[in-house]
């Protein structure tokens, strides 16, 4: 029988049977066992991960980035400059105005010309010989010697002897073992990964289940004890202390810093009036020139000795030599 003759086999579709009633049930409590504290460890590995994630990994990426791209990234340009202008630019004027000229006229024009002038008849003679001789006798010769009694042995030995050694291993090997998939191991993988499937669903519900109850425990047991404590406690607490020790304190310092402020305003004006007194002392007051004598009162003043009959008295101290001592 020609084995490409036959037709694949149809499909197995699996049934409700006897075997698959009996695996099911047990396999699927014992996948559950198995599966239960994985699921829970791994969502306890999913949980630190985010964590660890939240509070290390994304703030050290940053610092990363941030030092690569304003330390490493200038550092490496700047060097990559400097490497390129000590270290590739001679090789470069060595490799385009030494090297290449030598190697140019030296090397490749002599093989250039050895090339066309003699390799390349020699080549066209030798693939003469090569295609019009040798290969019609090289491939009659095989033809004769190997390729008509391999051709011999094949159709009436091997193909025979094929034929019938497949037909025996397809009837006691292949068609027991495709019964044995098809009856035993099917129904009992596909109930397997059914129930793995199942248990895995349920051991989430359960590793979270666990979990909630984990953190009702731990609000109760720590948040909400906390939080009554800061509302009842450290907030009045602290608002007590801002009212009654930190508000007077408060005003107390500003009190204190505006006292200062004036203090120290007064002293340096102080400061001034003694310096221009030591001032006037050493060099005296100045005196009122001319010019501005004549932009002056028409009366009789301290630098002048005429007096003007229709012109009110002038005062005794000259308001101008005040403005000029307080410049000096």
């Amino acid at each position: 029988m020609d084995l490409d003759k036959r037709h694949p086999p149809a499909p197995y579709e699996g049934g409700e049977g006897c075997l698959t009633t009996l695996v099911r049930i047990p396999v699927r409590i014992v996948v559950l066992v198995l599966v239960l504290p994985v699921r829970m460890l791994w969502d306890l590995l999913v949980a630190g991960g985010r964590l660890l994630d939240r509070v290390m990994l994304r703030p050290l990426g940053r610092a990363l980035r941030w030092f690569h791209d304003q330390v490493l990234t200038p550092v490496g340009k700047a060097l990559a400059r400097l490497a390129v202008a000590v270290l590739v630019w001679p090789w470069v004027g060595l490799w385009r105005y030494v090297v290449v000229p030598v190697v140019r006229y030296g090397v490749v024009v002599p093989l250039v010309w050895l090339h066309r002038a003699v390799l390349t008849p020699v080549g066209h003679g030798l693939r003469w010989v090569y295609a019009e001789l040798l290969v019609p006798a090289v491939t009659a010769l095989a033809t004769l010697l190997l390729v008509w009694p391999a051709v011999g042995v094949w159709r009436y030995l091997l193909r025979p002897l094929g034929i019938a050694g497949a037909w025996l291993v397809t009837t006691l090997l292949v068609r027991p073992v495709v019964w044995v998939y098809r009856r035993v191991l099917a129904p009992v993988g596909r109930e397997i990964v059914t129930a793995v499937g199942v248990a895995w669903r349920i051991a989430g519900s359960i590793s979270r289940a666990v979990g909630r109850g984990l953190a009702w425990l731990a609000w109760h047991l720590v948040g909400a004890p906390v939080a009554w404590a800061y509302r009842t406690v450290c907030t009045p607490v602290g608002r007590f202390l801002r009212d009654v020790a930190w508000a007077p304190v408060k005003r107390a310092a500003l009190e204190a810093g505006r006292t200062a402020r004036d203090a120290l305003a007064s002293a340096r004006a102080t400061l001034r009036a003694a310096r221009r007194d030591a001032w006037r002392a050493l060099v005296g007051s100045p005196q009122v020139t001319d010019a501005r004598e004549l932009e002056g009162s028409a009366a009789r003043t301290l630098g002048r000795t005429t007096t003007v009959p229709s012109a009110a008295p002038a005062p005794e101290i000259s308001l101008l030599a005040d403005k000029t001592a307080e410049r000096g």
